[in-house]
């Protein structure tokens, strides 16, 4: 729209692609478009399709087979890849990180300039390297990584800097996996994160629609991509360092990741806070948290369970937390929301949406959801909610809204025993 006030064409509209998830509802779609209720929404759905088509953008609309969110579907269809600059209109879209690119959120504005131009003007950050080495211990999952590297780091510890995850943990570990820990790097304050490309990149990309094709096109690009990772001696500005082995399940208490804490512990008093603005931040927190000083974080008992979001929708997520829910049947309301028709499509394939039915679980259609409230999917005042999801900021669920931060499989154990619990009790 902005473009067309000013009459400006797309720079280079075969780079550009737009994806129908933030306000689309997540149950009720058979009657497709015409069938959303809230008019507000179907107008801007249709809007959607409207100008991409003017443009000339590949669109990932509502009713595509692929649709989804705009951080799951790119890996998913091979647009994402090592080494390319990625300027995405969400902040999580240091996502994309996982594959070795550079990709961070832009405002309007800034997109504006970006669709207008191809290109953006960008300050250099600092370089923060995260190394974490070591095997996860049994029931441990990459959420609980990136949450303990936030709780390490501090909220704003990455402000200024892209951050580089790098170590034997996340050599080990799965695509979807590096997504969810480069998706919370905003949360950690940093412009982007990002983690070198290797063969399981690779591996994952290979036959992917817009990748580059077998043959020549795609040995020259093996070619490029494996030039990007930095060197052995490089040198970064800071250095955090993790052992894996020490990390387990954790469980947001306050209003930001950075308030976070193993499940086996208990909600930090504020007398003991290391400063006195954490002391004031604490303070205030447990007071829109409603809870108190000392209380084990397994006594907290839960309203709700969201597991869903950019952060933990993918195939992997939904394993996990089906594994969970065959030990028992969910006490409290449980949405699962599959990131993309794609991931929805593998999920009941495998059978999975039927083990969590059964277990009580609502299966729903994929969508952002619960995690923006601005689609019809929120919590309301006071409800408290186990969420995969990657902030836990006052009202981001609804106003009034509780959020605790947690793994899909620790999201589905809270959902049987209607309260937080050691993941590892149940598998």
């Amino acid at each position: 729209a902005a473009l067309q006030r000013r009459n400006q064409a797309v720079a280079r509209p075969q780079q550009v692609f737009a994806f129908t998830d933030h306000y689309v509802p997540t149950t009720g779609r058979e009657k497709g478009i015409a069938g959303i209720a809230v008019d507000e929404i179907r107008n801007m759905v249709i809007a959607q399709h409207e100008n991409t088509a003017k443009h000339g953008i590949m669109l990932f609309g509502f009713d595509d087979p692929r649709q989804g969110i705009l951080h799951i579907v790119p890996p998913e269809q091979g647009i994402t890849q090592p080494g390319l600059l990625i300027c995405g209109a969400d902040s999580h879209t240091s996502t994309h990180g996982a594959f070795g690119s550079i990709a961070f959120g832009i405002g309007a504005s800034d997109m504006t300039h970006v669709l207008a131009t191809q290109a953006t003007w960008q300050r250099k950050p600092k370089t923060l390297r995260i190394q974490v080495d070591g095997r996860l211990g049994f029931g441990v999952a990459p959420k609980d990584i990136i949450l303990a590297v936030i709780a390490r780091i501090g909220a704003a510890g990455g402000v200024g800097h892209a951050i580089e995850y790098a170590g034997s943990t996340f050599a080990a570990m799965s695509m979807e996996g590096r997504m969810t820990v480069c998706n919370m790097s905003i949360e950690a304050g940093a412009r982007c994160g990002m983690i070198a490309p290797d063969e399981t990149t690779y591996a994952y990309m290979e036959g992917r629609p817009y990748a580059p094709k077998k043959g020549a096109a795609w040995n020259d690009a093996l070619a490029l991509w494996k030039a990007l990772p930095s060197d052995v001696d490089a040198r970064f500005d800071r250095n955090v360092a993790l052992d894996a082995a020490q990390i387990e399940p954790m469980v947001t208490w306050g209003v930001n990741p950075e308030m976070a804490a193993p499940v086996g512990s208990t909600v930090p008093d504020p007398r003991h806070a290391p400063d006195e603005r954490r002391r004031s931040d604490w303070t205030m927190a447990l007071d829109y948290m409603g809870l108190k000083a000392g209380m084990p974080l397994t006594d907290i008992r839960i309203d709700r369970v969201f597991i869903g979001s950019c952060t933990n929708s993918r195939i992997e997520d939904i394993r996990a937390a089906a594994e969970v829910a065959r030990r028992g049947h969910a006490v409290v309301p449980a949405w699962v929301v599959p990131g993309s028709k794609t991931v929805k499509a593998q999920a009941e394939k495998e059978g999975l949406d039927r083990i969590l039915v059964d277990a009580g679980f609502e299966w729903r259609d994929p969508g952002c959801s619960l995690c923006t409230a601005i689609n019809g999917d929120q919590l309301q005042p006071g409800e408290r909610c186990a969420s995969t999801s990657n902030r836990n900021f006052r009202n981001r669920q609804g106003p009034g809204g509780r959020t605790h931060l947690v793994s899909p499989a620790m999201a589905a154990a809270a959902a049987i025993k209607g309260h937080f619990t050691d993941v590892r009790e149940l598998l």
